[in-house]
């Protein structure tokens, strides 16, 4: 029988100084979103809500996800790798309950909780149970992820809503801020006196390609140039803010979606237009590439209303005089998707693109720019698929401002790392020789 200590094994923040208060936490988790999708990773999209965070804070260059969406929330708040707790598999290797969590692994808020927070949690789940019964004080779970517009299953503190109409004038990533903001209010007002956990966890810029019209437009004009020269662009702002060093990955053209039968069977209800490998963007037709240009135009309005949200949450921490004592951890579940595949309400080519009634995915080509500098995509466990940005930002504890970190973390390291932060004793664990791991005594 071997024992282990599960400590963090990174030092997330640098020159930390800590005083007797516990420091509020602000967990916010992207959806699909690639390395260099934002401003202070080589991005060209506007987020300066973001880029105001690292400047303020510190960035991560090699920080990893699991490469999917839930086996890496189950790393990110259990503290444990995904097979340990029944969220994920390998050929050949017992873990446990597939898909239910045992009960030696408690979410971060259960922790968290016990210690005296409060615990908030609005947007993506993907997680077994439900949000109230795993610490958390209020919940607004998203759940239809098909539909930003017109979501037709969600709960609010585990009880579910009414089906959204689509002529509502609802937006699902403005909505989980909404909800967001409302708990951090109540919050202020109630339990000011109590730190809080808050999980903010995005939906976008997951497919399918849903955003507001005047984001869409806002964004349209730069990807004209085509998904290489936008890719070789990223790699130089990569290069020049030190972020990674060496070779631009050579793109692979015959690797397109991992499931090629969904993209095959998606391309005949999507027309010609789609394009389902990374060819070369001077061997597209004119119509080809103006429904790519589209389509990566409204993949970067939804990361810019993504950081316009995240504006709106931080202004709220400032009014709550809260900014300084929060630390804030922003990261993503994956990389960018290769995918495509029609799910939801279906395709309509006479829609507008980017509108409830259309039904777009990213694809290869633009995934491949997305993921700059690395190889592959989602799904897959090259760095294209498991490199997430980390920014971290906590005026407080971090004395160091805009700096880079270069020690290789992961989203495990997480719990144990905030579970130090607050001053409580480190998790113990086990690696018994058949069977998942299970809680050492203490």
């Amino acid at each position: 029988m071997v024992r282990l200590l599960c400590t963090a094994m990174i030092v997330m923040v640098a020159g930390v100084s800590l005083g007797n208060e516990r420091p509020n936490i602000l967990l916010v988790m992207a959806d699909d979103l690639g390395f260099s999708d934002i401003g202070c990773y080589g991005g060209e999209i506007d987020t300066p809500n973001l880029d105001r965070l690292a400047a303020g804070g510190i960035r991560f260059t090699q920080f990893y996800n699991t490469g999917r969406c839930w086996p890496t929330r189950a790393s990110l708040l259990t503290g444990f790798y995904p097979h340990q707790v029944g969220r994920d598999s390998v050929p050949g290797v017992r873990d446990g309950n597939p898909g239910k969590r045992p009960a030696w692994a408690p979410l971060l808020s259960v922790r968290l909780a016990a210690q005296g927070s409060r615990c908030y949690h609005s947007g993506k789940w993907h997680l077994d149970g439900m949000p109230l019964g795993n610490g958390f004080h209020s919940s607004y779970y998203l759940r239809d992820q098909n539909r930003f517009f017109n979501p037709l299953v969600s709960y609010r503190d585990d009880l579910k809503l009414p089906a959204v109409k689509r002529e509502a004038g609802f937006y699902g990533t403005t909505a989980i801020a909404d909800e967001m903001l409302e708990m951090l209010r109540k919050h202020h007002q109630e339990n000011a006196a109590s730190p809080f956990f808050a999980y903010l966890a995005f939906t976008a810029p997951h497919f399918p390609l849903h955003a507001p019209a005047e984001d869409i437009q806002r964004n349209r004009l730069r990807y004209r140039q085509g998904w290489q020269k936008v890719r070789a662009e990223r790699w130089k702002r990569i290069q020049q803010l030190g972020l990674v060093t060496g070779r631009l990955s050579d793109v692979e053209r015959q690797i397109g979606s991992p499931y090629p039968d969904r993209a095959l069977a998606a391309r005949e209800i999507l027309g010609s237009d789609e394009v389902v490998l990374p060819v070369p963007w001077a061997q597209l037709t004119a119509e080809q590439k103006s429904f790519q240009v589209n389509k990566m135009a409204i993949h970067a309005a939804m990361v810019d209303r993504m950081d316009q949200e995240i504006g709106r949450v931080l202004a709220q921490l400032a009014k709550m005089q809260a900014m300084d004592n929060t630390l804030i951890l922003f990261l993503s579940d994956n990389g960018a998707s290769a995918e495509i595949m029609v799910r939801g309400d279906g395709h309509d080519a006479e829609a507008p693109m980017g509108s409830a009634a259309s039904h777009l995915c990213l694809g290869a080509g633009w995934s491949t720019t997305a993921n700059t500098p690395f190889r592959r995509h989602k799904v897959w466990v090259h760095e294209g698929g498991i490199s997430t940005p980390l920014i971290v930002h906590w005026p407080r504890g971090i004395q160091t401002r805009g700096g880079l970190r270069s020690d290789a973390g992961h989203v495990i390291d997480v719990v144990p790392r905030c579970w130090k932060l607050w001053g409580a004793r480190s998790v113990r664990c086990q690696i018994v020789s058949k069977g998942p791991w299970r809680p050492a005594r203490a």
